[in-house]
């Protein structure tokens, strides 16, 4: 440790604050605001000091800095702390706190020579050498497969050396692990990892699944195993039933890897917070690269997500996705825009032919929409993915909102005078975004069985997208839902429920027998455990619950993008496949062009279905028709919900909050022109007297339970309800 960092601590301890015997339990500013700072090579050792002093006159508090394995460990069990000792005390020095995120994920050179065996194998045998990164201009990316002991074992001692070196400094707030919860996973023609450590693990998660070698030949169909030795992970996705379980393996093996390092840094450092942020992936990239907000946010205490509009695009409901997935995923518990842009993103294959206010080229308006948005959606922090652009390597000049020199730019300006509100006014932290008026119902099977019959994920994307786009143009607020907690909405929404298991059937039937609403797309369950189609369609009795049997399938989605039909008086847009019905307890509700049935609604138990023989969220996607919107929106008087919110412009999306900070309607206007709101609440929202704005001070009408405003292009308002 420096010296500097000693006379720190030392006066921190001299001021009552701090003992080795009784660290402090430090918690996060107001609202934490800044950016990923150093990573090694960036930015220039020369500018350190006075970048932390403008981040501090800005109103910045937070810097996560890069800890990477490969430039710490120089030597087996020697360790180069001074630029990283540098950043802790220069944080210290000028009141910011430090997120140390831990990057084993870049292994040191002299590792991949130690340990060559733990190079990350793919399915076509080749080795993946220590590269360069693109995210910071040093080696050692990807790093090591961590199913081989040995390599486990150096990159926990030096985890532990890290905890140890830093724990009692008084800069430090929390540490992130796993950056983007992102497995080394590949594509189905090139996927990670067979090396001999991981087939060995596959086959014990294997006898803890099915027992013996005998029920496992059984189920994946490979009839000859004489000896455990024998399995070998698939080499292609040809089969269902031991795809399936491959991927749910390379899945569960990561999470294992997560609470291998939540508990090594709570158990070396109970007094600091534990987080980690992804990519808001889990709707596309869970099989191929674990991604799934619920099972991430479990292990944390604060959650967090990168989203760019340089990268996914720039339409309104994009970003809002991202932020509601991470919001339903999260369970209440708080959670980040971890990594946010306020740069432009150069030359990469993301941008190619999009125009050029697709996210391209952020300016200031840019940046204080996206934040607006982001914390509309509940988030209580952001970070950038840098404070100032990298001067190295193929993603130079991305992302921060500072010049490459470290000059304050606009779009500094405004990230400043966000910060500066944000942290003077905490109260509005403390209340979050109520639930919501529908759920959408994710279930793991149905992504993970598209990708292994399709090679992607896009039917699967573009329903639940599609679905949730739909309500959102109509200002409903749509969350995402996990099986586990359906019984919290009155009405869920099932998207592509193509392949569902036993388990996940009995949740669903469970759920409407209690009372519950539940629209389902077509085909559910079609396809069941291990990937077996049902005889009897839909399957699993499900039948019953829908009160119809399948008289028709086919699939051909090459000739059905333009598929329509009429449902409850609406005509809407379809995609994929086609099941037609006969109905039995059920009550048809909708036509194809043929006649034949394609809706049916049905009551059980206590509660009713609408089941729908094809894909409209899938259908929105693409054609965005006004009939489907409608069609979307008059869903919920299926259960008598009323929407929380309505606003005149649906331009402009607004959001409640509640909480002991008080009730706020977030509102925005993503438009690049003026726009004029009302915004009307529903008979279950919190009554009013008055209303300010406490973000801009903007002036209000408010008539009854309505309040209308005008917002400039690219802004929003924050109106407390008194």
């Amino acid at each position: 440790m420096s010296r500097a960092t000693n006379q720190l601590l030392l006066a921190v301890s001299a001021a009552g604050l701090l003992t080795a015997a009784d660290p402090p339990k430090i918690q996060p500013p107001a609202f934490p605001y800044g950016a990923v700072y150093f990573r090694k090579s960036n930015p220039p050792e020369q500018d350190w000091a006075r970048d932390h002093q403008t981040a501090a006159r800005m109103g910045m508090n937070t810097f996560r800095h890069w800890f990477m394995w490969s430039a710490i460990e120089v030597a087996p069990g020697q360790y180069d702390w001074r630029d990283y000792d540098r950043m802790m005390d220069l944080a210290a020095a000028n009141g910011i706190k430090v997120v140390i995120a831990e990057l084993i994920t870049a292994a040191p050179e002299w590792a991949f020579h130690k340990y060559p065996h733990a190079r990350y194998v793919a399915s076509d045998g080749s080795a993946v050498n220590s590269s360069i990164g693109g995210s910071s201009a040093s080696g050692g990316f990807p790093g090591l497969c961590l199913d081989n002991p040995e390599v486990r074992a150096a990159a926990e001692k030096f985890l532990v050396a890290l905890v140890e070196h830093y724990r009692n400094h008084p800069a430090l707030l929390s540490y992130d692990l796993w950056n983007e919860n992102t497995y080394n996973g590949g594509s189905p023609r090139k996927m990670y990892c067979y090396c001999d450590a991981t087939k060995r693990k596959l086959r014990d998660w294997l006898r803890g699944r099915y027992g013996t070698l005998e029920k496992t030949a059984r189920t994946w169909g490979r009839y000859s195993y004489s000896t455990w030795d024998d399995v070998e992970p698939p080499y292609d996705f040809g089969g269902y039933a031991d795809s399936l379980d491959w991927l749910q393996f390379r899945i569960d093996d990561a999470f294992e890897l997560f609470r291998w390092r939540t508990a090594l840094f709570r158990n070396h450092d109970p007094n600091h917070l534990v987080m980690a942020h992804g990519v808001a992936g889990t709707l596309e990239s869970l099989p191929s690269s674990a991604h799934d907000e619920w099972r991430s946010s479990a292990e944390v205490d604060v959650w967090g997500f990168t989203f760019v509009a340089s990268r996914k695009g720039d339409e309104p409901w994009k970003q809002f996705q991202a932020v509601d997935l991470v919001r339903g995923g999260s369970r209440g518990k708080p959670f980040w825009h971890a990594e946010a842009e306020a740069g432009p993103l150069w030359m990469q294959p993301q941008v190619i032919n999009r125009p050029r206010d697709d996210g391209r080229i952020p300016d200031e308006n840019d940046v204080r929409l996206w934040n607006l948005v982001s914390c509309a959606g509940g988030a209580t922090g952001i970070l950038y993915p840098r404070w100032r652009p990298l001067l190295d390597g193929p993603l130079f000049g991305a992302f921060g909102p500072f010049g490459m020199d470290g000059s304050v730019t606009p779009r500094a300006e405004m990230a400043g005078k966000f910060a500066r509100w944000a942290n003077s006014h905490p109260d509005v932290w403390k209340s979050h975004p109520v639930k919501g008026d529908i759920g959408l119902v994710f279930a793991p099977e149905s992504e993970m069985f598209n990708y292994v019959q399709q090679g992607d994920t896009n039917f699967y994307a573009q329903s639940i997208r599609g679905a949730y786009q739909a309500f959102f143009d109509s200002n409903i607020q749509a969350d995402f839902v996990s099986l586990d907690d359906l019984a919290q909405y009155k009405i869920v929404y099932l998207p592509y429920p193509v392949m569902l298991k036993q388990e996940t059937v009995a949740k669903l039937r469970g759920y409407v027998e209690q009372g519950g609403t539940l629209i389902s797309e077509g085909l559910p369950a079609y396809f069941g455990d291990h990937g077996h189609a049902g005889a009897t369609q839909p399957n699993y009795g499900l039948d019953e619950l829908f009160g119809a049997r399948e008289s028709y399938v086919e699939f051909m989605p090459d000739l059905l993008e333009k598929l329509t039909l009429d449902v409850n008086g609406h005509k809407i847009n379809g995609r994929y496949f086609v099941q037609e019905y006969e109905p039995s307890t059920g009550r048809a509700v909708g036509r194809y062009a043929n006649s034949h049935t394609a809706a049916v609604e049905n009551r059980h138990g206590k509660g009713r279905t609408l089941l729908i023989g094809t894909f409209p969220g899938a259908g929105y996607y693409l054609h965005h028709s006004p009939e489907s919107k409608a069609f979307f929106a008059e869903l919920l008087k299926l259960a008598e919900v009323e929407p929380q919110l309505q606003t005149s412009n649906t331009s402009a999306q607004a959001r409640l909050h509640k909480g002991p900070g008080g009730n706020y309607i977030w509102l925005t206007n993503p438009t690049r022109s003026a726009a004029t709101a009302t915004v009307t609440l529903g008979s279950q929202a919190p009554r009013f007297q008055t209303a300010a704005d406490v973000w801009s001070n903007r002036e209000l009408s408010i008539t009854g339970k309505s309040i209308t405003v005008s917002l400039p292009p690219r802004d929003g308002a924050v109106i407390a309800l008194h």
